[in-house]
């Protein structure tokens, strides 16, 4: 597991309007342009290394499988905010994270 890429694609994502519309567009090509080291902010820094169950819940948009994987509750909802935000109402939204996480209690989020 890459948890510490899991966590910084989601900032990658989180932290620029641009990347939301491009990775909510389409996500499979927004994570492969990502991993590929062409999309988000910071390209030269890290290997970008996802496992390909990892992949699969960033293409899914899936926060319980992020969850589950490591991603930081605290990033997660940011991401979770900036990504769905523009299609879930936000109370909606906010009780949809609760539910998603909760059958995970606390994941190690050591990397």
């Amino acid at each position: 597991m890459s948890k510490y890429m899991i966590n910084k694609l989601m900032r990658a994502i989180e932290m620029s309007d641009s990347a939301v519309v491009a990775y909510v567009g389409d996500t499979e090509a927004f994570v492969d342009a990502w991993l590929a080291g062409g999309a988000g902010p910071d390209s030269v820094t890290d290997d970008r290394a996802l496992t390909p169950e990892e992949r699969a819940a960033f293409i899914a948009r899936d926060e319980a499988e992020l969850y589950r994987l490591g991603a930081h509750p605290y990033l997660l909802w940011h991401f979770i905010e900036a990504v769905w935000v523009h299609e879930v109402p936000w109370p909606d939204l906010n009780e949809r994270y609760r539910e998603a996480v909760r059958p995970h209690g606390y994941p190690d989020y050591v990397c």
